[in-house]
């Protein structure tokens, strides 16, 4: 299961962090020299904070500047590694999906070159396009997150 900081932006981050702080937009642009309004732009993404002002920034919300530009680095290491398993899991399942219909579809040309009918394996077939198609559409939906 993945953890919703892995998604989070640097401004949830910043957000997050203010707020945990029981600190304002007000009081955290007065700490480092900006106006509320630009620190209400980063928290909504809109803009960045300026890269010279990132060690300050991390400074006064108590983190690093590694966890603010990546707010995966938060993670534990384990919850990091499960993407990557699951998608050579995936992987795995797509390319056997594929070897079952390419296979498939060979011997099915060879029997049809001398005569013969396949059932079983039409049925072979089509399980493996099934399954190279939902290990497809897996990888793809696991872009999208």
């Amino acid at each position: 299961m993945q953890d919703d900081r892995m998604n989070e932006s640097m401004g949830a981050v910043i957000a997050g962090r203010r707020k945990a702080l029981s600190m304002t937009q007000a009081e955290l642009a007065g700490k480092l020299n900006v106006t509320d309004k630009a620190v209400s732009k980063w928290e909504r993404n809109v803009s960045c904070p300026d890269i010279a002002l990132l060690p300050r920034l991390a400074a006064v919300l108590g983190i690093s500047v590694e966890e603010l530009l990546a707010p995966s680095a938060l993670l534990p290491r384990r919850d990091r590694r499960q993407p990557l398993a699951e998608l050579v899991c995936t992987a795995v399942a797509l390319a056997l999906g594929v070897a079952v219909t390419v296979l498939c579809a060979l011997s099915r040309l060879d029997l049809l070159r001398n005569g013969g009918r396949l059932d079983t394996g039409d049925m072979l077939l089509f399980c493996g396009a099934g399954i190279a198609l939902l290990a497809f559409t897996r990888i793809m939906r696991s872009g999208d997150d």
